[in-house]
């Protein structure tokens, strides 16, 4: 009987333990818990409404730098050969000015080319001091850079004013005028001292 008085105090002092799993498991559910709270998206602010005049100011586009629109201005160039000597003429709106290899026409010394270089501008009348033409040449001789300026000239009128059908009025007046003139001289061959002279042979 004493044995058993005492093993009733025993039990009543010593609580009873709870076992382990019951404890860890509300840990793990909050850590669950705090995981899912940390990666939830948070709530947006409302936004505020953008005003009417706002959101047409958004709506049109915005304009790029540069990109102003300038005056199209109409810019024509054209060739021209005769012999060894090729032309071309780049025809501008302007003040009547030409210019061959960038000097002005009147400062050539020698008239009869001036007046080669000049002929086209005569036949077109006063538009000719509506336009600024510039020609580059090079090649050949003095005649034949004046003749393939002169063509050069004439098909860039013609090109800058075609309302006025100058290419029909320029081959009647003269053909050469519009078309290039084809010929070439002649190669030298051997037995002679040019392309067709033979050397003179002498018996006596």
């Amino acid at each position: 009987m004493v044995k058993e008085a005492e093993d009733d105090k025993k039990k009543k002092a010593k609580p009873k333990a709870k076992p382990k799993e019951e404890k860890e498991e509300p840990k793990a559910e909050v850590h669950k818990e705090a995981k899912h709270e940390a990666h939830a998206p948070k709530a947006e602010a409302p936004k505020a409404e953008t005003a009417p005049a706002e959101k047409a100011e958004a709506a049109k586009p915005k304009k790029r730098r540069g990109a102003s629109k300038k005056p199209v201005t109409k810019v024509f160039v054209a060739r021209g050969k005769r012999k060894e000597s090729i032309a071309r003429a780049t025809i501008t709106a302007g003040k009547g000015v030409v210019r061959i290899n960038s000097q002005k026409l009147e400062s050539l010394n020698n008239p009869y080319i001036r007046d080669i270089i000049r002929e086209p501008l005569r036949y077109v009348g006063p538009e000719a001091n509506t336009v600024d033409i510039s020609v580059n040449v090079n090649g050949g001789g003095a005649m034949g850079q004046a003749q393939a300026a002169r063509t050069a000239i004439a098909n860039a009128l013609s090109m800058f004013f075609e309302q006025m059908n100058l290419r029909k009025k320029f081959v009647e007046i003269d053909r050469s005028l519009v078309i290039e003139d084809t010929r070439r001289v002649e190669t030298k061959k051997f037995r002679g001292p040019k392309a067709r002279a033979r050397f003179q042979k002498s018996y006596r």
